[in-house]
């Protein structure tokens, strides 16, 4: 009995020092950049939970998340791959797999997740259980020569795309056998491709380009199309203002029918017909758009801006167009990230060396919390979203 006694009490102990089981559908990763280091959050009540060092170079971090949205793989710019617990506040792995790298994506069944890498240049692809090295695909053009990679995006069938900026190509690498990557190549899409995205069905793979005007397009229902140009008044050609920062893709947004777009070195957002990819309109903002992200409803939409004024995010009604709300959170406001249902937005001021939370309602901020150089905030509802 004095053994049981003991066993029980033992057992009892454990349990009150061990962690509360929690979801993880409510959290997300905070990047400190000039740290090398993840905030664990959570958004129910607007709390960090833990925070994770030891990443590298974070200067231009993303990442994504396994489908269970327990861990984060964070792809950082001195070619590191890393393996975060979110529940547990650590990492897992972490390898060192390129001298540069410029982001990634995970598989449609979350088996695979695929590096893009500026040098040597390249993808690879890692086991998401294991990060072992199952594939890699070098990027080498027609003519021999080997190019960094950019807009690496996942799509259906566990395919991931992706454009070779210094040749000017498309690839399609299809995973679904790991050991025998198939590769589809589309050349001569356009000068230098520098971004990418693939829409949120699954249709579309859009690259824009930084050597000419114009967004090459390939429909990934319809891949013997081949790529179209569409857009060509978007980019350098056009613009009067100097670009201070190229907008991304990825902050690319589609509400209905329309798409809006972050004008290239113009104060402007552009709204685009999704069924012709035309324009119909545009959208007078506060300075060069980065980020246009739409409110999960789509009944908002959310820009922040280079510099000069990247202290400033402005709200615009969708039925409207119209900007109904400037906010100034503060000096270098980097990145945005809703909540999956969008009542509330939490944005990265770098300078301010702080995250704010607004409610999307009110407009109005309703918590602050302390980061360090805080730029990208990614929530674990991207684990379910194709292109995220």
């Amino acid at each position: 009995m004095k053994k049981l006694a003991c066993a029980f009490a033992a057992l009892m102990l454990s349990a009150c020092t061990a962690q509360p089981l929690r979801g993880t559908g409510d959290m997300g990763l905070v990047v400190e950049r000039a740290d090398g280091s993840v905030q664990v959050i959570e958004t129910s009540h607007n709390t960090s939970l833990a925070r994770v060092p030891g990443l590298g170079d974070l200067s231009h971090a993303s990442m994504v998340y396994s489908r269970d949205e327990r861990f984060a793989f964070v792809f950082g710019r001195d070619g590191g791959l890393t393996k975060v617990d979110l529940l547990e506040g650590r990492i897992v792995k972490r390898v060192v797999q390129s001298g540069n790298s410029i982001g990634g994506a995970i598989s449609q069944d979350g088996s695979l997740v695929a590096v893009a890498n500026y040098t040597p240049g390249g993808v690879k692809i890692f086991s998401t259980d294991t990060l072992d090295l199952v594939a890699d695909i070098p990027a080498v053009s027609a003519d021999g020569k080997p190019s960094k990679v950019v807009g690496l995006e996942d799509a259906p069938g566990n395919v991931f795309a992706f454009s070779l900026y210094d040749a000017g190509e498309i690839w399609l690498a299809d995973l679904k056998d790991p050991a025998h990557p198939q590769i589809r190549k589309y050349t001569g899409i356009g000068k230098q491709p520098y971004d990418a995205l693939v829409t949120e069905d699954g249709h579309y793979y859009l690259a824009g380009l930084f050597g000419e005007d114009g967004v090459a397009l390939l429909d990934l229902w319809n891949p013997d199309a081949g790529v179209h140009r569409i857009l060509d008044h978007y980019g350098k050609g056009e613009q009067p203002l100097p670009v201070y920062k190229m907008p991304h893709l990825e902050g690319w947004a589609a509400s209905g029918t329309q798409a809006f777009l972050p004008a290239v070195g113009r104060h402007e957002v552009l709204v685009v017909d999704t069924g012709t990819w035309r324009e119909v309109g545009r959208i007078p903002v506060a300075g060069q758009p980065v980020f246009a992200m739409l409110r999960p409803d789509g009944r908002q939409l959310w820009v922040n801006f280079a510099l000069p004024d990247n202290g400033k995010v402005q709200v615009i009604d969708v039925p409207s167009l119209k900007v109904v709300k400037t906010i100034e959170p503060g000096p270098a406001v980097l990145h945005m990230e809703f909540t999956p249902r969008g009542e509330r937005v939490w944005l990265s001021v770098r300078d301010a060396d702080k995250v704010a939370v607004f409610d999307t309602r009110t407009l109005e901020q309703v918590a602050e919390l302390p980061a360090q150089k805080p730029s990208g905030i990614f929530f674990t509802a991207r684990a379910h979203k194709t292109g995220l």
